[in-house]
């Protein structure tokens, strides 16, 4: 009787351990100085997925790298057009917004990831979104009848505020 082999599974690009993928490390002493070029293809493996803000970008590579290495590579991918927190902000308004996500809310997360206010407001003004019609289809998609009460009305009411939209925005459509 011949005993039945199975074959081993092949392995693809997406089921390598992020270890492994991320770390181009392996085989180096600690003291060796990690080289410009290695830093920008960490970085830009960053970048291909998704536009990164320079601070994200900062704290994720921090983690395997020297921030005082970083700053210049930065600063070239910046100069280079590779990395933008203008464009990261644009993309990241309009995602969140089709999300269903405020504008309240929105800029706390741009702040958080290290965007300036300056550049926040130039994303919102670039995207021209009409809010009231992200909230009516937020409650289109949640509500199904108007609140049987005013219990209901402030659970809405807060949900919506916890999406990032105002007091005013919440009242011209619940009302």
């Amino acid at each position: 009787m011949v005993p039945i082999v199975t074959p081993q599974p092949v392995l693809r690009n997406k089921y390598i351990p992020r270890e492994t993928k991320l770390l181009k490390l392996e085989g180096k002493s600690p003291d060796e100085p990690v080289k410009p070029a290695e830093l920008r293809l960490a970085a830009m493996d960053f970048l291909a997925r998704r536009e990164h803000s320079r601070a994200e970008l900062l704290e994720k590579l921090g983690r395997r790298f020297e921030k005082t290495q970083l700053e210049p590579v930065l600063d070239a991918l910046a100069d280079e057009g590779l990395q933008s927190d203008k464009r990261f902000a644009e993309s990241f308004v309009r995602h969140r917004a089709l999300r269903g996500y405020g504008p309240v809310r929105i800029r706390q997360e741009l702040r958080q990831r290290g965007v300036s206010d300056s550049d926040v407001a130039q994303a919102f003004e670039s995207n021209a979104i009409n809010w009231l019609d992200i909230l009516g289809d937020v409650v289109d998609r949640k509500y199904d009848a108007p609140p049987a009460d005013l219990k209901e009305k402030a659970r809405r009411q807060r949900f919506l505020q916890y999406r990032g939209f105002s007091h005013d925005q919440i009242r011209d459509v619940l009302e």
